[in-house]
């Protein structure tokens, strides 16, 4: 598993584990939507700052982003649902 990779599957395991929508984390964290998607495929390679934005946003350390996961499965998907007011 590459580096970005590990990012991402950690951030959505943490993410998801918490019940964090990734609208919610980008917002929380002053980033697009997007970026939060393609970190999360490995596709976007984050900064240092914007991984601590991110780890403070989901109250954790930056340190979990760095951890080897212990299965190779990714974490279940959210149920997708429908945004506030729509």
């Amino acid at each position: 598993m590459e580096h970005r990779e590990r990012i991402g599957w950690n951030l959505r395991k943490i993410r998801t584990a918490k019940h964090v929508t990734q609208e919610n984390l980008a917002v929380d964290a002053d980033v697009d939507r997007t970026t939060i998607s393609g970190i999360e495929r490995g596709d976007f390679n984050a900064s240092v700052d914007l991984l601590a934005r991110l780890a403070a946003a989901l109250a954790t350390d930056i340190s979990a982003f760095f951890v080897i996961p212990e299965s190779k499965l990714p974490p279940e998907p959210m149920k997708a649902g429908r945004k506030p007011g729509r």
